[in-house]
């Protein structure tokens, strides 16, 4: 039996062959290229968020076992409620810096396994529950040189465990449902009414024998009511007075979408409008499996994962389902907004659905869908790594997407058919080996806060001789991802009022600011300049 580290040596030198081989390839039909950014993280990147310090922050969870990466200066964590290492010296997150590919291992407390999070509005990571003695924790993870986790071991009324999580229009934090937890709370708690528990009937409904309504979709409408979506059906939540007032049409094709039957969804990019009229607001979900397939893994049967999405725009009268197919059966897909209005479609399996050993078949190639044009879907070139059970993906300043973790089986085992995979690559979409120049932003600094409705200018040079008409200016909320659903993702497309040439290859373009915070809830956006469909790297800005 080969050890653990001729093991992952293995797979580093396919990973190199098989780069070069396809290296001329990308290039010629621009269909995306692949790099290995580390092969080694020392952990799982189950649970993903970036922070305004353009860090990204993974994590997996503490209970099975050592990890690959220890804690600095011999520190340990003691837990005697631990169910593998009552005295625990390896790191279980860490800190990657993008830029230069560094890892700085990171402290936390309490088991992390299937939790959620968002990024407050003063731009620090809000983790809520997990598994074990991490149920009722919320964490804190602020962005600077040398912080580490803090912990409230008691920040949440009920146990979390496969929650989800939405910041609201007043900077709350909601947090919904959860294993046989059908209710929703908020945090941080700062008020008494923080501390109460609402029940939501919705969730026990759609709840059947294999759950199949864990991690809900949440979805802020520009209404600042919160689209739910769990199984098959979805309402629209007044969370202030704790009322439904909008049931939707169940999603035809009588397939499971959360998990473990784990489809991914995200609301379509909102155009705003000098007016400051209301965008309408339209959800995307694709993938999942039938009902009864994790059951049937359990047999050694892997059913066909569904390859139907469907769109369904949510502030209509009478929202109608309309249904595509994507080119191929995905399960366990990760759903990544990117600054040019499209949506990619990364990861997952074509057969069976979440859990160890439940899924066959690795989907290699990621998906373009253009919501906008005829022939929407697009195949990109594949990866060489499957990326199954608990791997994540996620939009980064530079435009590239960063992809990790699958399948951290206990005490990281690397001789399973899936084995645990700790490296990190990245994908470049099509947009960044175009050909076409890149716009650079000149006149907002990184942190430039903004209030909205504001009219405020954005400076940008670019190259050559352009028609500045093509150009936009896109703002991304930064997700906080796990189990194939990024919480929090948002895209707008901000209303221009007008745009100039400054000199040589330097312009300017006049946009609004959102209008309301139910459109763009208080905090941290990227914003991008985008001309002929290329992105510039993203810059951030805050909400305040």
């Amino acid at each position: 039996m080969r050890t653990a580290m001729e093991a992952r040596a293995a797979v580093f030198l396919l990973f190199t062959v098989f780069s070069f081989s396809v290296l001329a390839q990308n290039v010629q039909n621009n269909k995306g290229r692949w790099k290995l950014l580390k092969r080694s993280i020392g952990i799982s990147a189950m649970h993903m968020a970036l922070l305004p310090n353009d860090r990204v922050i993974t994590f997996d969870r503490t209970d099975f076992g050592p990890s690959n990466i220890t804690l600095p200066g011999g520190r340990c964590r003691k837990d005697s409620r631990d169910e593998a290492l009552k005295k625990d010296c390896y790191a279980h997150s860490v800190e990657f810096n993008p830029a230069n590919r560094n890892v700085r291992p990171l402290t936390v407390l309490t088991d992390t396994w299937c939790s959620s999070g968002a990024l407050s509005k003063d731009g620090v990571l809000v983790q809520s529950g997990g598994y074990n003695d991490g149920e009722r924790s919320v964490r804190f993870f602020k962005p600077c040189g040398d912080c580490d986790w803090e912990e409230n071991p008691n920040g949440l009324v009920s146990r979390r465990w496969y929650a989800s999580n939405q910041i609201l229009p007043n900077g709350k934090i909601i947090v919904v449902g959860g294993s046989m937890q059908f209710s929703y709370e908020f945090i941080p708690k700062s008020m008494k009414s923080d501390y109460t528990e609402y029940q939501l009937p919705f969730l026990k409904e759609t709840k059947d024998p294999v759950d199949n309504n864990l991690y809900p979709f949440l979805h802020l409408s520009t209404d600042g009511n919160l689209f739910i979506f769990a199984n098959k059906r979805a309402i629209l939540l007044d969370y202030v007075k704790n009322r439904v007032i909008k049931n939707y049409p169940e999603m035809p094709g009588g397939v499971s979408r959360n998990h473990p039957s784990t489809g991914s969804s995200v609301l379509l990019p909102l155009r705003l409008m000098s007016t400051g009229k209301t965008p309408d607001a339209e959800v995307f979900i694709c993938g999942g499996a039938p009902s009864d397939s994790n059951n049937k893994t359990k047999l050694g049967i892997y059913v066909p994962a569904s390859k139907t999405c469907g769109r369904l725009i949510i502030t209509a009268a009478n929202p109608k389902w309309e249904m595509e197919e994507m080119p191929m059966n995905r399960v366990m897909g990760d759903m990544i907004l990117l600054p040019t209005e499209e949506v990619l479609i990364i990861n997952g399996a074509a057969k069976g659905t979440a859990g160890w050993g439940a899924s066959r078949g690795p989907v290699l190639n990621p998906v373009l869908y253009r919501p906008n044009a005829p022939r929407s879907f697009q195949v990109m070139n594949p990866s060489m790594i499957p990326r199954l059970y608990h791997s994540t993906a996620h939009l980064i300043p530079d435009g590239r997407i960063l992809v990790g973790g699958s399948n951290p089986n206990i005490n990281y085992n690397f001789t399973v058919p899936y084995p645990t995979e700790l490296s990190l690559e990245s994908f470049s979409p099509p947009y960044l080996s175009s050909g076409k120049s890149r716009p650079k932003i000149s006149w907002v600094k990184p942190g430039t806060e903004i209030a909205y409705n504001q009219k405020f200018s954005l400076g940008f040079e670019l190259k050559g001789k352009k028609d500045i008409k093509k150009i936009c200016v896109t703002m991304s909320a930064p997700t906080f991802t796990t189990h194939s659903f990024s919480m929090n993702q948002r895209l707008l497309v901000l209303a221009v009022q007008g745009m100039r040439r400054i000199s040589g290859e330097s312009y300017a373009v006049d946009v609004y600011a959102p209008a309301t915070n139910f459109l763009a809830p208080p905090g941290y956006y990227l914003l991008f300049v985008v001309h002929g469909g290329v992105p510039s790297r993203g810059s951030w800005v805050r909400i305040n």
